[in-house]
């Protein structure tokens, strides 16, 4: 099933499923707050697409992933509107990912085509040792993780 994108232009508020694809053109700074006893972060951007510009509200650890330039896709967003205006968010159920533009890859040489074979190829290289499972590596060197206070905590605890 492929993914239908709409342009920004032809989203309206309330309405839920948006695929978009764009570039942050800016973001701004990030504010924080306290609601039902949890810490939140926002940031308001500008996301553009070739049809036009919408406002993409940004929330928690995605203020500090995304920042101006980033081409980003997001997936079953969300459009609100806010003082008249409308704005994207990738709202509970939705996630907005970052994507890199698709270009014709270059064309290599013969030389760097040799280089880049010699890269495949999985060789032992002298000196490096062979990689070892982490628990022959404990037993090596004598790791004890039920003895290391930093390798047990209270992890139940933290979460």
């Amino acid at each position: 099933m492929d993914l239908q994108i709409v342009p920004v232009t032809s989203l309206n508020p309330g309405q839920g499923n948006a695929n978009v694809e764009g570039t942050i053109l800016e973001v701004g700074e990030t504010r924080t707050f306290n609601k039902y006893g949890r810490d939140l972060s926002v940031a308001n951007a500008v996301l553009k697409d070739a049809s036009g510009t919408i406002k993409l509200t940004l929330w928690n650890d995605d203020t500090k992933r995304f920042k101006e330039g980033d081409k980003v896709r997001i997936v079953n967003g969300y459009v609100n509107e806010f003082q008249g205006e409308k704005q994207l968010t990738s709202g509970k159920f939705g996630k907005m990912e970052k994507i890199e533009e698709t270009s014709k890859p270059a064309e290599l040489t013969p030389e760097q085509e040799d280089v880049a074979d010699s890269l495949n190829k999985s060789e032992t290289i002298e000196g490096i040792p062979e990689k070892k499972p982490l628990d022959e590596l404990d037993a090596e060197s004598g790791f004890d993780p039920d003895k290391d206070p930093m390798a047990t905590g209270p992890t139940e605890e933290l979460i």
